[in-house]
Order: C-alpha cells, then structure tokens, then sequence
C-alpha cells in the first residue's frame, strides 16, 4: 500500500477530519506563499515584508502598507484549485469538520467549503477604523491610495497583521475541533507562525499527517509525510471521490 492509499484508507475510517491549511495551499491558484524560497519574504523590498505587514507599520506608513497590501495579497480573481475543491468535496461526505487555515485568500470559502476557521482574518471583511462601517474588498482594492471611508476614515482590512492578537472567538473554535479531531491533515504550511503552529499540540487523535513541500519542524511527529506537489497528491485523493 503506498502513501496515497494510506492516507485514503484513513480518511474512509475517519469520522471527524480536520485540516490545517497555510499559504502552500494557494500556490496552485498562483499565489505565492510567504516562506518558500520564492515566497514573497524573500523578494527584494525597501522594508521586510514582516515590517510592513505590522501594525505599528500600518499607522506609521498606511500608503506603503496599502501599496505592498494591493500588490501582492489581492486574491479578488483568483480561483480555487484542485485542493480547495477536494476539501470542499470531502465536508460534503460528513467527515471533515473544520478546515482551520491561516490564509486570508478566501479561496476555502469560494470553493464550497462552509466550515472554515479563518485564523489570520479575510481580505474580504474591512471596516472603516473611525465609524466601524463596513467595506467590500473591491474598495480597498480599487482605491488609487489609502483607502478611506466616506467619514474620512481609513478602512482597514480584517486581517490579522504582525503585533495584533488572533481573535479569541476564532482560536477557541480550532483549538476544540483539533481536540475533537481523530485524524488531523495539515496543508501548505511551514509551521512557523506562532501562535497558530502551536495548536496542533492540542491533538490528541489517531493520525497526524503532513503535507508540505518543504520539511517543517513537525515532521518527527507525523505519521505520514508528503514533500510533493499539492496539486499531484491531490488530484489522486480527488479521483477517490
């Protein structure tokens, strides 16, 4: 049995599934992801992209936040791919509960899936900082500089940046469908991003698996690994359908 099929088999004996999914998912849409070797944090910019997705940045420099934010993290016509799809296939048969992931793309949500844990906010919920009004993406997106409200605020997107806490409702969610999860699949993600890496110390189920196309510093904990292309492992689970 090779590692599809065990992975496979292990899905049809699950009866609550929980996936964790981080940029490496978007990358088959054609998103980059952050910490890859031709992830965005490793392009050449006048700040670190860790700086400028601050906060203290933020309400420092809201015109080159917003240059940065519009150039690279508008997801707005971009379309799910085959992993997006399968997970939403999947929540369909009753056995993956939650897909807790830290991207903000909304590309889960675009492919069907309903049960989704957003740790790191959405690109499509933005707010007016002065009066609280709501904004669509495409306002904060199309706006030729810092995009501001009708008040004379500025919206900001309900992303999570650098220096601010997840939101509690969020994490109380994940952390309880981790625990309650006998089969725990991991997508795309180094890892790396604290608070959010340290919840799959919460899990207590059967199976952890790993699916990555670089190591992570989880891997001496999996029961099954994969550093291969997203797109090829899921393509095979797809045809399991």
């Amino acid at each position: 049995m090779n590692k599809i099929e065990t992975l496979q088999k292990w899905i049809e004996e699950s009866h609550a599934i929980v996936c964790f999914s981080g940029a490496g998912v978007s990358t088959e849409s054609g998103l980059k992801d952050f910490r890859s070797s031709d992830g965005l944090y490793h392009m050449s910019y006048a700040y670190l992209p860790e700086v400028v997705l601050s906060h203290s940045f933020f309400m420092k420099h809201p015109d080159i936040f917003f240059d940065f934010y519009k150039k690279h993290l508008d997801a707005q016509a971009v379309q799910p791919n085959v992993c997006h799809e399968y997970l939403a296939a999947l929540e369909k048969t009753g056995r993956l509960k939650a897909i807790i992931t830290q991207n903000i793309d909304g590309l889960h949500t675009k492919a069907g899936s309903s049960c989704v844990k957003e740790l790191h906010g959405s690109i499509y919920r933005n707010h007016c900082m002065s009066c609280g009004r709501f904004y669509e993406a495409s306002s904060v997106f199309s706006a030729s500089s810092v995009p501001r409200c009708s008040c004379g605020g500025i919206i900001k997107p309900d992303v999570v940046l650098y220096e601010e806490p997840l939101d509690e409702k969020v994490v109380e969610e994940a952390i309880l469908s981790i625990k309650q999860a006998d089969l725990l699949i991991v997508i795309g993600t180094s890892l790396t991003v604290y608070p959010a890496s340290s919840f799959l110390h919460y899990f207590k189920g059967k199976h952890l698996v790993i699916i990555n196309r670089d190591s992570t510093s989880y891997d001496k904990n999996a029961d099954l690994i994969f550093h291969e292309n997203l797109g090829d492992i899921f393509r095979q689970l797809q045809s399991f359908l």
